[in-house]
């Protein structure tokens, strides 16, 4: 195989949430932890690597291959790009509760602030309870005045744009929106590298002991885009055996890719490709490696990977590159 690299899986990383849930143990996620919230799929952030799950490589980090292998792993633009840093960061997520209303700062802030990366991101939503919604946006245009006093009574809640969703819905969630996951909604998330959150309501709730989480609010007010167009939710075609775009923007392309039967991929973008499983299962086949893809599993498909196949009676793929 070129290379000697092929299709990568990882161990997740379970973290355990205090609006977390019990959907991702479904998808033989297991851990010690009351309320699976979130597992990272794929991640290069600090103390947060993912390792190889199967093949040769099992065992190794993200970090270890990138640093090996470079653009044969990510694509010759991206490591010229990114060096040794992986961009993005891949998730899912199940909200028994409601997340914090919250928001990301763009790349100059991040960076001027945190020497970080700011936070655009993009949902596809798995699986959502009777009435669950997602919070996005403010229902009508405001200033930060207006803003301002309805956090600081308590009654931001009044302002919030409220979106209802089912499966198979999709948004983009640029920087400076303001955003957050309902009760009930379990989803796919694909964002930069980052983990620069700004929260700034909690539905006052508290730990278990008895402590509020920190909000952000003096760091936030310089963030919020208050002049937002109402672009965040995205339609796509379905049409089987084809990659329908969902999102293009700058720091990753993301398609919605139905499969039944086989569909032969030749890889001329320079990236790494990566399937995140939403339902079904399907196999991804480099020559006379499979690797099997189960709802809520993912694989990394390297740069150097120019041909392959996927398989599968019948199954629903997110397909991201950058």
């Amino acid at each position: 195989m070129l290379k000697n690299l092929y299709p990568l899986k990882f161990h997740p990383i379970l973290k355990d949430k205090i609006w977390g849930g019990q959907k991702l143990r479904a998808f033989n996620k297991q851990s010690d932890g009351v309320n699976i919230g979130e597992s990272w799929e794929i991640s290069d952030l600090e103390d947060d690597v993912s390792i190889v799950s199967n093949g040769v490589f099992s065992g190794l980090s993200l970090k270890q291959l990138i640093k090996t292998h470079k653009g044969d792993l990510l694509g010759l633009k991206n490591y010229a790009l990114f060096g040794d840093k992986f961009p993005l960061l891949i998730k899912f997520i199940d909200a028994e509760s409601a997340l914090s209303v919250q928001l990301h700062p763009n790349d100059a802030l991040a960076k001027e602030r945190h020497n970080a990366f700011g936070k655009t991101e993009m949902w596809y939503v798995m699986q959502a309870d009777t009435n669950a919604n997602l919070i996005i946006d403010f229902k009508e245009q405001i200033d930060a005045e207006i803003y301002l006093k309805h956090l600081n009574d308590k009654r931001l809640p009044e302002i919030l744009n409220y979106e209802n969703v089912s499966e198979g819905d999709a948004f983009f969630i640029k920087v400076g929106r303001v955003h957050a996951i309902g009760a009930g909604v379990l989803l796919a998330e694909i964002q930069q590298t980052s983990d620069i959150t700004y929260r700034i309501y909690d539905w006052d709730r508290t730990d278990d002991q008895g402590n509020y989480r920190t909000l952000h609010t003096d760091l936030a007010i310089d963030a919020i885009n208050f002049k937002m167009p109402n672009d965040f939710k995205k339609h796509y075609s379905n049409r089987v055996n084809t990659s329908n775009d969902i999102v293009n923007c700058q720091y990753f392309k993301t398609a919605f890719l139905p499969i039944e039967g086989k569909v032969i991929k030749h890889n001329i973008k320079d990236s790494f490709y990566i399937y995140m499983c939403v339902d079904g299962e399907a196999s991804i086949v480099v020559e006379d490696l499979e690797v099997a893809l189960k709802q809520g599993e993912t694989a990394l498909v390297p740069a150097c990977v120019k041909d392959y196949e996927i398989y599968a009676n019948k199954a629903k793929l997110l397909e991201v590159y950058v």
